[in-house]
């Protein structure tokens, strides 16, 4: 009897979860009501770690009063490896959010593991994005290879990481 009775409670339980669920409100998601935004698209200028001009700072810029923003100094000397190599960091403007342009080794990135890589791109992502900064990544040759991107209009941020496709093709290690 008993038996009976709990394959029967069974056998109505998914028909009782269907109902109860078709009468719930279908409330929006987080992702549908505030996104991230993409990305930006602007081109990489290499040129400027040599020649900063405007408010654009790179690894070799010194703030003689102190800590210049985004402070990217401790992550660079501390980077596995010495994977980060130098970066380019835009103020805000009226096209776009602040961003950091950061320039890796190829070659030392080329080693890492696609966790490995994605967890150096959390770090100076999360760096940067205390100072309300998106991230991109690149190697000498412009080739974007990741990306930290937050929508800093929302509390907390709401940040994307997107890596290259072919970081996740990478063999593992043998």
């Amino acid at each position: 009897m008993l038996k009976h009775k709990l394959l029967g409670c069974q056998k109505s339980l998914p028909l009782l979860l269907t109902i109860s669920l078709s009468t719930l409100p279908v409330l929006p998601s987080l992702a549908q009501t505030t996104s991230v935004p993409p990305p930006s698209n602007a081109p990489l200028e290499l040129e400027l770690l040599t020649k900063p001009r405007g408010a654009v700072i790179t690894a070799n810029t010194i703030n003689p009063q102190g800590l210049t923003t985004p402070s990217l100094w401790w992550a660079k000397e501390n980077s596995q490896n010495k994977l980060l190599d130098n970066w380019i960091a835009y103020p805000v403007s009226e096209k776009e959010p602040a961003r950091v342009d950061l320039i890796v080794n190829q070659q030392y990135w080329g080693l890492l593991e696609y966790l490995e890589r994605y967890a150096f791109v959390n770090l100076l992502g999360s760096v940067a994005r205390k100072n309300s900064y998106n991230v991109r990544v690149f190697n000498y040759q412009k080739e974007l290879l990741a990306t930290y991107t937050c929508n800093f209009d929302t509390s907390p941020a709401l940040c994307n990481i997107r890596m290259n496709i072919q970081n996740r093709l990478k063999l593992p290690r043998s």
